[in-house]
Parts: C-alpha cells; structure tokens; sequence
C-alpha cells in the first residue's frame, strides 16, 4: 500500500491531501518525543521518512501536520484488503498491515496474464476502499518486492526471468533488500556501489565483510530467492511495547505496564492455543539506548500473567538496578512460540 497510514487519513479527511501530514505524535505536545510511522507523499519532499524521530520531522517540515496513528482502524482496513486477495488466491503471506506476498501462479481469476491481473487488483482495491496500491510481479519474492517499491506510488512493475540482469545489475545498492545506511557505507568503501559491483563479488568475498548476511547479498545480486510463499506462517512471537511520553520513573508503573502486557500476551497465547518458552523484556531510555534481557527454560512457560509479570519484573530489574528509573520505552515479548498440542493436568486419583 501507498503510505497506507497516511492514506487512510487522507482519504477519512480530505483537506489534508495537499498537506504535508506526518503520522506520528506532535513533538509539541510529547515534550520533542515520538517516531514517525509514515509520512505522505508531500511531507515525503522535505525529506521526511518512517523512523525519522518526530522533532527532526518538525525541523525538516516546521509546517507539517501530526496525527497519532490509529492502529485498530488501520487493522480493520488491512482484513478488507485482504479478503480481496483472497479473491484472487489464499496462497498470502502478510508481511506488515501493508504489505504482502501473493503466490498467483494458480489463481482464482484463471488468468494467465500477470500484467492483467495486478491491474485488476489495483482497481478493486480502489474501488472498494479508495486506497493505492504498488505493485511488483517477478518469479521470487525478492525481486517482487523491489518490484513493488520501483514506482511508487501507483506503480506497477514487471520483471521477467529474462529481464532480471537489465534491473538488477544498474539498481544502486542502497535500493536492495537488507542494504541500510551502515551497510550502504561499508558496501561503497568496497567499491560496490550498483548491482553490477555486488554481482562482481565471489562468495567467499561477501561473507569475509559480511558475514553469513554474503550469502543472502550473493544471491540477491544474481536474482536468486527460493523461498515459498508461505500462506500459514507460524508466529515465532508475540509481544506488546509502549513508548511513554512522560516516561517511567518507579517500580509501580513499570509493574502496572507489565501487568497490562502480560495480560494481553497470554490472553493470545490462549486464543491461538500457543505457548512459549522465552520471555524477553525491551527498555529504551531518554538518551535512545535500548537494552534487552532475556529468559528461557527447556520446557515452556505456563500461560499465567503472574509468571510473567514475575519473570518481566526480574528481567527488568538486571537492566535497571535502582529508581529512578528513566524508561521511555517498555517491552514485553513472548518468544519461541509452538501450538499447545498436550495439556497437562493433575488428576485427583482419590477424590
């Protein structure tokens, strides 16, 4: 989708299409806090980006205009989205509320043209929600999804098995997957600046610089990903964070966080009839410096808030020895999830 938080907002409320509009908390009103989630094509110009802090957006943009995101709309619209794939085919695989993977091989339109069929589904998804959408067609999810991101917004792109090297090769390096600023850098220092540099590295070269992440740059330069789309993809977690705008400072708040989110965690647990056998627990504090702990046991975690808020709450305390404690942003995650498959119970024999 189109800068899809943004787009809804511009869609619900039309004056603010010429507007440069931000998603994210108003840094005025956040004591300079907060993140962009997206940002529309306009505020686009003015260098604005996902990520960016909101204060550095309003320095960029002092015009801009700042919306908190309204998830749970979001959500609603992401299941209309997706009920038209279904129309097309049921071999999805959600990548965010915005973004997926379409296994068309076999579809439902029994349409043999690629082409027709992404046009289709621009216009139905148009029609029904008054939404854009850019669409990547390629024979591997790597390529579709630099496909997808070529010509945005409204874009449709086409790569064929024929014309992989005619994309790739002059495709600056900072546009492939897994390339950000850090590794944009390295890759320019080592003289690799396009596809073509990447695909004159050997194997062996990558993976010196690299790291087990060579192989995946390796073949990404020569078009290769032989990944399935995977329409039931197991969740390997499950959590739930805030960033505060007053931020923590005592043992209580973040003990009354850890109680909301443990009871949220295993109330999905329940629901997806899940269980997990890590805890993780995430603190960012006002200088932006994140810090994670983690517990683990062999056999898994019961499905109790008080465990867990039990666990967080040592976890936490390996981070931050003592109040005051400066917490900008809590976490709580449920890792190394599997399907409940045996319960265990406690029979009375004598009862």
């Amino acid at each position: 989708m189109d800068s899809f938080y943004a787009a809804v907002e511009m869609r619900d409320n039309p004056v603010l299409f010429q507007k440069p509009l931000v998603i994210g908390r108003d840094p005025k009103h956040s004591n300079g806090r907060g993140v962009v989630a997206t940002a529309n094509y306009v505020a686009r110009t003015y260098g604005i980006h996902s990520a960016m802090s909101t204060a550095q957006a309003a320095k960029l943009c002092p015009d801009a205009v700042f919306l908190n995101p309204d998830f749970e709309k979001y959500r609603q619209i992401s299941q209309e989205i997706h009920a038209i794939f279904h129309s097309f085919t049921d071999v999805i695989e959600p990548v965010a509320l915005d973004e997926a993977y379409l296994d068309v091989t076999h579809n439902k339109r029994q349409l043999d043209s690629p082409v027709v069929l992404a046009h289709q589904l621009q216009q139905e998804i148009y029609q029904s929600l008054r939404l854009t959408c850019s669409v990547g067609v390629a024979p591997n999810k790597f390529l579709a999804k630099l496909a997808s991101e070529y010509n945005k917004p409204m874009g449709f792109t086409m790569i064929s098995q024929e014309d992989i090297d005619a994309f790739l090769l002059p495709l600056p390096i900072g546009k492939f997957r897994g390339v950000g600023a850090k590794t944009k850098e390295k890759m320019e220092k080592l003289g690799i600046e396009d596809g073509a540099d990447l695909r004159a590295q050997d194997l062996n070269f990558l993976t010196q610089h690299f790291g087990k992440q060579g192989f995946f740059f390796y073949n990404c330069a020569r078009g290769m990903d032989d990944r399935p789309v995977q329409a039931q993809r197991q969740r390997k977690s499950l959590g739930y964070e805030r960033t505060f705008d007053q931020g923590l400072t005592t043992l209580v708040e973040v003990n009354d966080f850890f109680k909301r989110a443990a009871s949220k965690i295993v109330a999905k647990l329940e629901e997806k009839k899940l269980r997990a056998q890590s805890l993780v627990v995430k603190v960012r504090n006002s200088n932006f410096e994140t810090m994670t702990k983690r517990y683990s046991q062999k056999d898994f975690l019961e499905n109790d808030v008080e465990i867990l808020v039990a666990r967080a709450e040592t976890l936490f305390e390996e981070i931050q020895a003592s109040e005051p404690y400066d917490v900008r942003l809590l976490g709580l995650t449920a890792t190394g999830l599997e399907e409940k498959q045996i319960e265990n119970i406690t029979l009375d024999l004598w009862g």
